[in-house]
Order: structure tokens, then C-alpha cells, then sequence
């Protein structure tokens, strides 16, 4: 997706154009493989690091573009989102003290990163899903300020045909429907690169296939979106229903998302996958038609085939197929884009050598892994790692069954440790990243368990917003601490409810579990409902959200006196007695504002609203006093 001169529009000749330029580069990449130019001989390995930016609140802030500015010259470029990063690291021959060196580069490179955010506050922050994210983060003013996203985007809503629908069952449901592909920026990733020969592409292309369920089971990091707890690696099912172009029809006939797993084993050749892509999926976004890619091959030398590599940077395959051409060679990768970002560099570099080291070992123990497991159950083994992390139970190779800690444990570990060892890797590098693995399969804790673990000791004790800030609070500080996340401490509120940059804005601090109202509810089901839980305050609404009124405990008490005194009962409808057109205010409205309203207005409560007037939660005065009492305490703590 690195290419910019795309067409601006989708003129229908131009695509056609392209069209044509993709079946040629199909056709020379065959030429390729049949004259046997694909490099052959060595092993290289890479990594590309996504991560997310963010403000002294620790929200997502745009701040991508004055950051690349300053980090010219450095290996860094855009993402879809301007809240979002990726840097691309040196492909390394994969032997002695690569891992090392990957790692110290990584580390450079974050460090840049960081002393370029720090000249306005900006902090760089590795997790799968940014925990702090919300809905507003998700609009096209947010969206990286280049043409071919912006056309991204208008195709993919096109083919769709409508809003993007996401539904996403874990320990809490998440329904959500969203009219632009802004939802994929809420994943980030480190994407892991192996370079091989196309001699032997096929039965390692299938390896990878088999072990990404086990070394994403331990690298989970993702279990929260939009402040619900969903999947260990909820990008997973993220990823593929934020741009899933499929319109209802093809959906129901079982067409192939553009984000998947595959649907069997390869069989002779990586044009199996780019043949079965171009057929499948139309091309989203074009450029400009150059030099015949045969005339190339003609002339002795290597074609880019830029057409191919654009349509394939539009097929997100879990294990993708690449082509490349460095130093005038012409060479293929295996890109390994399931696991997540973070939580540290070092938890980051154990995945990749775990990845790494059974790509090594298992050609030679397992030899042809189609014969020995259904690629079924590979496919479920990979869902189930997704939903469960550690937890999943696999089947495994000859019909066996373990639990993921247990095949990670008693044969992964060791075989990855003999595939590094059979590239002579460092065995200090073996045994530190290697060690990490196995100390997060013994003691169950990924990121994900350990941000699940933390929300839960949290729960009880504070508002969602102030449990999710804490929580990245302490990812980021973790995170520079570079202590792997099997030896972190539980992230805890007292990391952030003394500071103010916690209560700033009125969706730091308001409730969204609120018990709301019909119109047509009756009088005496909203008195039961304020006494049983104990609320001053219940929102009207109608069927599709809109805010319609409010009641109050004093209007429901002046109803009930009045009802006991004339010897009337309350059957009457909440929308007779509601207060229409209440005063409201926007989430991202400052609190600031939301105490001069309910001052101006006389009014203990603010329901909040988005731009569709949708209730989005609730803001009282109690929740002031309650913060106002937190930093006073804390300020008279401190000696202020």
C-alpha cells in the first residue's frame, strides 16, 4: 500500500488499463518462477512496527504528519490513520546475532520516535488496540491526508454498498455500525517477515499456516475495543469485518472476505494464492500503466511488477504472500501479520523468534504438514488462539489435542529452540526471548490476560473511562520500562485518579451504563427503577437512541405525592411527565463547559448526546463533587 501515483478517480478506462497491467505482471511473475531467477540459497528475516500516538490524556492524537517531519531520513512512513505510525526495520540475513540486532534497531527507532513526540507531548504507545479509543477517533478527519486512502476508502464503501457492520461477542457484546474504514485503524500491528526460496515456498507457506494459532495464542494483546472486552486478539475479528467489502448478497452465498485465513493448503506454487486473489477480488485502487514487465525480463533485467504488489497489499491474507526485488534480485516473503503490537519490544522479539525458530525446526520434524492435520482444523486453531489466547485448546498434528500452554510448552518451545540453533543464532538471544515465551505459557499471563486481570480489579472501583486510562497508563509506563508483560504488576487506578488530565473533558467522566426510558413506560416502572438502583436522573429515549426527555427524582416524587393525595394512581406514561428538550452537552464538550451549563441552567444532571442527538451517557453533579473531593484530598496530600 506504500504506492502513491494512484488514479484519482476510478475511471472506468484506467481500470481497465490496470486491470491489464496486473494479468501482465501475473504472466512475468510465471516467467520468473519457470526461469528460476527468485533468489535461492538464504535466509532473510524482517519486521515492520505499527504503533499508535498519543496526547498527555493518553488519547489518540493526530499527530502523524509533524512527526514524519521531523523523523526524515529515518524509515518511517503513514498509516490510515494520522493517530498511527509504522516503521520499517532492515531485513537481516537470519543467523548469529540477528534477533540482537533486530531488537536494538527496534529500540532505535522507537527512541527517534519518541524524542520527535516529545516536542509537543506526543507519546508513542505499542498495543494491538489502543484501549483509550473511541468512536470520535474514528471519523475521516482522522484519516491520513493522502489520495489513496481517500480512495480506499470511497471504493470499499462502494462494493460495499452501505455501512460497514460490526458485531464482536467476548465477555461483553459490541454491535456497532460504521460508515467509513476507519475501524481498521484502531489495529496495529509487528508484522514479521521470512524470506525463502520458491523451491520451497509452498511447504513453508503451509508451516506458517499451522503455527500461527500457537504463536498467536501467546502473543495475544489485543482484548479491548471502544471499552469492551471482546476477543484475546480482537483484531482479528476486527480486521476482517471493518473492511469487509462484501455486500449482503455475497456474504450469504459465502464469498471470501478480503481479510482471511485461506480455505485450504497450497499444493505446487505461490501463483496458486495471486492466481485464486486476482480472480477473487477486484482491484480497489489503480496506477498509472509503465514499462511492460516482459520487456523488462527481456532485457536481462528484474520488473517491480507494482500492479501485483498493490492489488496483494489489498488482500489481507493472515499469512500474505510478497514479492520483492532487492539489489536487482528478485526474491518472495512470507508476511506474518497476525501478531499485535506490544506490549514491549522485548514480549515483541520473543513472538518473532518463537515464529522464527519453528519456521527452522519444523520443515525437517514435520515435513508435509497438508498430510498430517486438516487445514480445517489449522483454520479453527487460529479463531480459537483469537478468542482465547492461552486458553484455546488446538488439534494438533496425527489427531492430537492439547491445551495451548501445553503444546507451547512441551513441543514448540524445544523445537523452536532447535531450529535457532540450527541458524547458530546467539544462544543468549535463544534463551532470553525464548525464555519469555515460556515464562507467559506457564504463568497464562499475555497482554491480553494481564489488561483483562486489571480491568477486572478495577471494575468495582471507578467509572470505565478512568479504568481504561489507568490501564494504558500502565501499559506505557510498563512499556519504557521494557519488563516483559508475565512480570507486570496489575495496572491500578492511583496511577492516574490524582491527575487532571483525567477529567478534562466530559467523556473521561460520564456514565455510559445508563438505565434509560420509553416514552410509553409507565410512571411506575421509572420510581421502581430510580429507587432499586439508587439514581436521581433517568434519560427518555426512543427506539433508535435519540434522546427525547428527562426525569427527574424530584417531578416523579411531586407525581407520586400528588397521586397519594388525590387517591389517583401513576399508570400514567413517562413521556406525559418527561422534560422535553433537556439541556445536554457533547462528549468531547470540557467539563469546564459542563459546569457553567448546569450552573447557568439550575439543572443537576447533563444528559450526553452525539451529533444525531443519540444518548451516548450521562454526567451529574454528584460526579463533580466526587472529583473535586479526589484532587483536593490529593493536593492537600502532597502539601499544596
Amino acid at each position: 500500500m506504500g504506492e502513491n501515483q494512484i488514479t484519482e478517480q476510478l475511471d472506468p478506462a484506467r481500470m481497465r488499463d490496470f486491470a491489464r497491467a496486473l494479468l501482465e505482471d501475473v504472466h512475468a511473475l510465471e516467467r520468473i518462477l519457470e526461469s528460476g531467477m527468485i533468489e535461492s540459497g538464504i535466509r532473510r528475516i524482517g519486521a515492520e512496527q505499527e504503533m499508535f500516538l498519543v496526547d498527555a490524556e493518553l488519547l489518540a492524537k493526530n499527530a502523524a504528519l509533524p512527526m514524519l517531519e521531523r523523523l526524515k531520513g529515518l524509515p518511517f512512513t503513514t498509516e490510515l490513520a494520522q493517530f498511527n505510525l509504522e516503521a520499517n526495520l532492515s531485513p537481516l540475513v537470519f543467523e548469529g546475532g540477528c534477533l540482537g540486532r533486530m531488537e536494538r534497531e527496534l529500540d532505535d527507532l522507537l527512541e527517534h520516535a519518541r524524542e520527535a513526540g516529545a516536542r509537543d507531548q506526543t507519546r508513542v504507545l505499542l498495543c494491538g488496540i489502543l484501549p483509550t479509543l473511541h468512536r470520535g477517533n474514528l471519523t475521516l478527519d482522522s484519516m491520513t491526508p493522502i489520495e489513496r486512502f481517500y480512495q480506499l476508502n470511497r471504493v470499499m464503501v462502494e462494493q460495499r454498498g452501505g455501512a460497514f457492520k460490526t458485531y464482536i461477542k467476548g465477555i461483553d457484546e459490541l454491535q456497532l455500525s460504521h460508515d467509513n474504514v476507519m475501524l481498521e485503524a484502531c489495529n496495529t500491528s509487528f508484522q514479521v517477515h521470512y524470506q525463502c526460496s520458491a523451491e520451497e515456498f509452498v511447504s513453508l507457506y503451509n508451516l506458517a499456516q499451522l503455527i500461527t494459532a500457537p504463536v498467536l495464542a501467546v502473543g495475544v494483546n489485543s482484548p479491548v475495543l471502544l471499552q469492551h472486552r471482546l476477543w484475546h486478539e480482537t483484531r482479528v475479528a476486527l480486521f476482517q469485518q471493518s473492511v469487509d467489502t462484501r455486500s449482503d448478497t455475497k456474504a450469504a452465498r459465502g464469498t471470501r472476505p478480503r481479510v482471511n485465513f485461506g480455505d485450504r493448503w497450497l499444493k505446487h506454487t505461490i501463483m496458486e494464492i495471486f492466481r485464486e486473489d486476482v480472480a477473487r477480488f477486484r482491484s480497489l485502487i489503480a496506477i498509472p500503466s509503465e514499462e511492460s514487465p516482459m520487456q523488462t525480463l527481456d532485457r536481462g533485467e528484474i520488473p517491480q511488477l507494482k500492479a501485483l504488489r498493490l492489488h496483494n497489499g489489498t488482500i489481507y491474507r493472515w499469512n500474505r504472500p510478497c514479492y520483492g526485488v532487492a539489489d536487482g534480485k528478485a526474491h518472495l516473503r512470507i508476511e506474518m501479520r497476525a501478531l499485535p503490537a506490544g506490549p514491549t519490544v522485548l514480549d515483541e522479539m520473543a513472538n518473532a523468534a518463537f515464529f522464527f525458530g519453528l519456521m527452522a525446526a519444523l520443515p525437517e520434524a514435520y515435513g508435509d504438514v497438508s498430510k498430517l492435520l486438516s487445514f480445517d482444523d489449522a483454520k479453527a486453531n487460529f479463531i480459537t488462539a483469537a478468542r482465547y489466547g492461552l486458553q484455546a485448546r488446538m488439534r494438533w498434528i496425527r489427531g492430537a489435542q492439547y491445551g495451548a500452554s501445553e503444546l507451547i510448552l512441551k513441543e514448540l518451545v524445544p523445537a523452536a529452540r532447535a531450529g535457532l540453533k540450527s541458524r547458530k543464532i546467539a544462544s543468549g538471544d535463544i534463551d532470553r526471548y525464548l525464555g519469555v515465551i515460556e515464562e507467559r505459557a506457564s504463568s497464562g499471563r499475555t497482554g491480553a490476560q494481564w489488561a483483562l486481570d486489571s480491568l477486572a480489579a478495577m471494575r468495582g472501583n471507578s467509572k470505565s473511562q478512568e479504568t481504561y486510562r489507568a490501564l494504558t497508563a500502565s501499559i506505557l509506563h510498563n512499556q519504557e520500562a521494557g519488563l516483559p508483560v508475565a512480570r507486570w504488576e496489575l495496572a491500578t487506578l492511583e496511577s492516574t485518579r490524582d491527575d487532571p488530565n483525567n477529567y478534562r473533558t466530559v467523556d473521561q467522566i460520564m456514565t455510559t451504563d445508563v438505565f434509560t426510558m420509553h416514552p410509553e413506560d409507565l410512571v411506575d416502572l421509572a420510581a421502581s427503577v430510580m429507587e432499586w438502583e439508587h439514581l436521581r436522573h433517568v434519560p427518555v429515549e426512543d427506539r433508535e437512541g435519540h434522546l427525547l426527555g428527562l426525569v427527574s427524582h424530584r417531578t416523579l416524587l411531586r407525581i407520586l405525592t400528588r397521586g397519594a393525595r388525590e387517591g389517583k394512581g401513576t399508570s400514567v406514561a413517562i413521556g406525559e411527565i418527561m422534560t422535553k428538550n433537556p439541556i445536554t452537552i457533547r462528549p468531547g464538550s470540557s467539563t469546564l463547559e459542563a459546569i457553567e451549563k448546569m450552573r447557568e441552567h439550575k439543572v443537576g444532571c447533563l444528559p450526553v448526546v452525539n451529533e444525531q442527538d443519540r444518548l451516548v451517557g450521562i454526567v451529574t453533579e454528584h460526579d463533580f463533587f466526587n472529583i473535586s473531593a479526589r484532587l483536593l484530598d490529593s493536593w492537600l496530600r502532597q502539601g499544596r
